[in-house]
């Protein structure tokens, strides 16, 4: 029956991944989430069901275009594999229940932020402003993190980076973080609580740093080159929240 159910979740969080990809497609866009139907952007033959299996359609289309076989961003497929597998390991570490809802919900938003991020350097207010507003709400009935957590947390992440982004300006007159990596802060300070936010800071900074750093040293790229700070601070809310877990997968060999 477990693993029954952890190929239900797996199920769940690969179909979540692939709303997910229309969610990034369409919201910098300003495109319905609802309707029309998915379609080939190029060609704009309408996708049929039996090409719309999370993973499974990407693998038989041979990641193409069935119409105008125009290949299909190697995107699609890692968002759904990346969705699946996070729902894997909540489950495996809250069971079923609030808490894994609530921090599934949490997890979809930081991918979906993170890939528009990449593809646009925008996080849009129509994900991260109700992130914060579920975040606190939410908080009341997940017994890792309190309302007033929540709350603190919400506050301080958002006014960190404030704090940066404006003494960044005054000494350089550049604006050198926008104004969505401090939403999307806040939002995960309302998720993972005040004291999540400096590790979390911490570990975007560091694996900012190490990106940056190897696109300098392999590629060329000039100091001011623009890096989406977004998908940072998503790798480091979601090893954060994901760390005891981890621990316990790394440590099992040693047991």
């Amino acid at each position: 029956m477990s693993h029954l159910t952890e190929l239900f979740i797996l199920f769940v969080g690969l179909s979540v991944g692939s709303f997910l990809n229309v969610c990034i497609y369409r919201i910098p866009r300003g495109l319905s989430l609802i309707s029309p139907g998915s379609s080939c952007p190029k060609c704009g033959k309408k996708i049929q069901w039996y090409e719309n299996i999370p993973l499974v359609s990407f693998i038989l289309l041979r990641g193409r275009c069935s119409g105008c076989r125009t290949p299909i961003p190697i995107r699609y497929p890692i968002v759904e594999g990346l969705t699946g597998v996070a729902y894997l390991v909540l489950f495996w570490q809250y069971g079923l229940g609030e808490s894994f809802v609530y921090y599934a919900l949490f997890i979809s938003l930081l991918i979906a932020i993170s890939f528009i991020d990449l593809d646009h350097k925008i996080i849009p207010d129509m994900i991260s402003i109700p992130g914060m507003v579920i975040g606190v709400v939410g908080a009341y009935w997940i017994p890792r993190i309190t309302i007033w957590e929540s709350l603190a947390g919400l506050l301080m992440g958002g006014g960190i980076l404030f704090i940066v982004a404006w003494g960044y300006y005054l000494l350089t007159r550049r604006e050198g973080m926008g104004g969505g990596d401090i939403k999307l802060l806040a939002m995960i300070g309302a998720f993972l609580g005040w004291q999540m936010v400096p590790q979390v800071l911490f570990l975007g900074a560091l694996s900012g740093a190490v990106v940056g750093g190897c696109l300098m040293l392999f590629k060329g790229s000039g100091r001011h080159t623009e890096i989406p700070f977004g998908p940072f601070l998503s790798f480091g809310a979601s090893i954060s929240l994901f760390l005891p877990k981890l621990q316990e997968i790394l440590l099992l060999p040693l047991k």
